[in-house]
């Protein structure tokens, strides 16, 4: 091989040893960024948990004192936590009820038709699915304004006494109902009535095993009236959207245990 040949040569071999050294360093300066770049776990070992997405509609994040009174602060929202404990702002009304097109158990339109819109939508696709299974649902009572729930209430205490009345009514302002985001549901197995005995029909069993799929839950569970503050109730219904009813429904709490802040930081 001639002087100027093998001079070629080595520079070519050269600059491929130098461009591998190039790339090879490029790579582990990549890997090393992408090492630099991992979560480091907390002493211990332990991985630290996510936030949770409902973490700003924790109980204790929604509500303050008014009047002596504690009183919601997201009353608007799909996650709002009303109760005995817990009040609607005084004069609240949704700005957005509808009439959801579902099969009631009562002629004509009344207050208690309605719903939110978002609820009606996901109401509407509630029933659908349930006829599709050969399930007939009714819907009995959505929206209450305070006004309604005052006289409803009124009425229990003077028929029922105060102790009974509160186990199965809200008192005004406290009612899940003036939210426009609850709706009693029934079926013609039980004449449409809003009884225990509904939860054992196949109506209610199907909506208990379906409803969050669809957004709902079914609130006030049995053996949750500590919390709730209300009997067990198969046939009243909570929008709370896909998201939330899945993992409440998944967990086996209710609502007001779902959404404790103490539940919460666990990355629920």
């Amino acid at each position: 091989m001639s002087k100027r040949k093998a001079a070629k040569w080595g520079s070519v071999v050269l600059s491929a040893a130098l461009a591998a050294g190039i790339l090879s360093a490029c790579g582990a300066a990549g890997a090393s960024d992408e090492k630099n770049q991992e979560v480091k776990a907390p002493a211990g070992g332990e991985t630290a948990a996510a936030p949770s997405p409902f973490a700003a509609d924790s109980i204790q994040a929604t509500v303050e004192q008014k009047d002596g009174k504690n009183v919601v602060t997201n009353p608007d929202s799909i996650h709002v936590v009303a109760n005995k404990q817990r009040y609607l702002p005084e004069g609240y009304a949704p700005s957005d009820l509808v009439v959801p097109k579902v099969e009631f158990s009562f002629g004509g339109t009344e207050e208690k038709s309605h719903l939110r819109k978002e609820a009606a939508s996901a109401l509407e696709q509630l029933f659908a699915a349930a006829e599709e299974e050969d399930i007939k649902l009714y819907a009995v009572s959505g929206y209450r304004s305070y006004t309604r729930q005052k006289a409803i209430y009124a009425n229990n205490v003077a028929t029922r006494g105060e102790a009974e009345t509160a186990k199965v009514s809200a008192a005004p302002g406290t009612s899940e109902h003036q939210t426009g985001l609850a709706m009693d549901v029934s079926a013609l197995s039980v004449n449409n009535l809003l009884e225990q005995s509904f939860g054992e029909t196949e109506e209610g069993r199907w909506l208990a095993d379906h409803a969050q799929e669809y957004g709902f839950i079914v609130h006030y569970l049995k053996g949750k009236e500590a919390v709730t503050g209300y009997t067990y109730e198969p046939w009243h219904i909570r929008y709370v959207g896909k998201e939330l009813a899945a993992a409440v429904h998944a967990s086996g709490l209710s609502l007001e245990e779902y959404l404790d802040e103490s539940n919460l930081k666990g990355g629920s």
